[in-house]
Order: C-alpha cells, then sequence, then structure tokens
C-alpha cells in the first residue's frame, strides 16, 4: 500500500474533473483518473496532474461498463492498494436539447446510464471495497464525493432528462450516506453552479448575459473548476466528518432566493 492518500475521479481529464484532480494531487494525493478518451488524447491533462510528483493512472473505459469499472478498482488495487476518495464526477448532457414532451428514449437512456446508473454501481463497487480496507484497519477513512448540479432542483425543460439524471445524484448521496455510515465513510454531495467548461462553452453568451447585466447570481461571475477543486478539498480534509449526505452549493448564490 503506497503512502499517499488516493482518489479516484470519473471524467477526471477536462473540465471540472480535471480541477479536482489537479487540487488534490497538489496536496499529494495519489490520483487514478477514468475517461471516455484514449490515453494519447488526453496526455497534456494526465501531465498537469503528474506535474505534482505524485503517482498517476488513467484509464480509458466508461462508467456504464461493469468491466470499465472493476478494471480501474483492480488497477487502483494493484498500484495503490488502497482508496480513500471517491470522486463520481463523470456527467453528460444530452447531444440535443429537446423539449420534454419530445425527447426520445435514446437520449434520456444515454444520460441516465452516465449521469446515474453508472454513478450508482461505481459507488456501490468502490464503497464495497472501501468497507474491507476498513475492515482491515489500515488506518483510513475513505468518502465518496458525487458532483451534482443546480439542475438536481431547477427546471429545465429543454434538458428534462439531465435535470433527473442530477435529482438522482441526490438519492444516490442520502442512500449511500446512510448505509456506509456505520463504516466511518461518508459521502457528501456538491452542486456546481454555472461553471466555465467544454460543456458550457455553447451557451457563454447567454449566460453572460445573465450573470453580467441580469443579476442571475449574487456573485457576478462564472464559477471555475478550480471552484470545485476547492470545495473536494475541503471534504477530503475530513473537518466535516460530522455532515455526512450533507450537500455543498457551489454556484455563487444562485441558490438563495431573493426579492
Amino acid at each position: 500500500m503506497i503512502p499517499n492518500k488516493t482518489a479516484l475521479i470519473t471524467g477526471g481529464a477536462s473540465g471540472i474533473g480535471l480541477g479536482i484532480a489537479v487540487q488534490l494531487a497538489s496536496e499529494g494525493y495519489a490520483i487514478a483518473m477514468m475517461g471516455r478518451s484514449p490515453e494519447e488524447r488526453v496526455k497534456e491533462s494526465i501531465d498537469k496532474v503528474k506535474a505534482f510528483g505524485v503517482p498517476v493512472i488513467y484509464i480509458s473505459g466508461n462508467v456504464t461498463s461493469d468491466e470499465s469499472r472493476r478494471a480501474i478498482l483492480q488497477k487502483i488495487d494493484s498500484e495503490f492498494g488502497r482508496l480513500d476518495v471517491l470522486v463520481n464526477n463523470a456527467g453528460v448532457a444530452p447531444k440535443v436539447r429537446m423539449d420534454i414532451l419530445e425527447t426520445t428514449e435514446e437520449s434520456f437512456d444515454f444520460v441516465m446510464d452516465i449521469n446515474l446508473k453508472g454513478t450508482f454501481f461505481l459507488s456501490q463497487l468502490a464503497a464495497n471495497y472501501m468497507v474491507e480496507k476498513v475492515k482491515k484497519d489500515i488506518g483510513i477513512a475513505p468518502m465518496i464525493i458525487n458532483v451534482s448540479s443546480i439542475s438536481a432542483y431547477t427546471s429545465s425543460t429543454m434538458r428534462g432528462e439531465y435535470c433527473i439524471s442530477k435529482a438522482g445524484m441526490g438519492m444516490v448521496t442520502a442512500l449511500f450516506a446512510d448505509r456506509l455510515a456505520e463504516y466511518g465513510i461518508s459521502v457528501y454531495e456538491i452542486r456546481p453552479g454555472i461553471i466555465a467548461t467544454d460543456m458550457t462553452a455553447g451557451v457563454k453568451e447567454k449566460y453572460d448575459r445573465l450573470i453580467l447585466e441580469q443579476g442571475l447570481l449574487p456573485i457576478k461571475r462564472w464559477g471555475t473548476p478550480e471552484d470545485i477543486g476547492n470545495a473536494v478539498s475541503v471534504l477530503c480534509s475530513g473537518k466535516l466528518a460530522y455532515a455526512t449526505g450533507d450537500v455543498l452549493n457551489i454556484d455563487g448564490g444562485f441558490h438563495l432566493r431573493r426579492l
């Protein structure tokens, strides 16, 4: 078993996931990154994480695949011998935004399989691995962090399948927090707001207007992957161990009700 605490981050080679990976690597965590892209296509991202001198592994796979999920856990066990943090960050938006009166089963299944089904079954697999390590009393206090969205409670009728998937992640958080508390394994949910990533690049002008001119957010700026990385860092500090199942809104104040 390596001495470094270890984090597995799905969707870790870009956007929010990369922001989390870089932050934890800067704190000495060994990093396991899982993504759908071939390794050669995300080499620059992997190198950013490796620059901190920590052990880093990458596996090209899909969280919807049982084979991929088992492969990354086996690789972590063989190379690191421990898993301290699982960050369920992998997520997709619909390929085409459609009114909920027109949304197809294909689009619904595509989003739900990655955002919700994959999250649930990777959490299940990782949780069993963590419980096994806790029972061996090797001195770790593992945790699971689910990266959800303000879409968990905010209606967006042109991408209903995305909203439903993120709302479902809230219950996944509650269920695993309840089930794993007896083992000292904390489970949290982070709800990012409007974050500047490739996923939101297509709506930049729209949200520039809403944020800067129309007062959508109390904090008048886009969020960044670094903002989410910092929130994950706070949870990983262990200082919120008595708050299992809780939600962190990292959204510039979007969740506030204002008159």
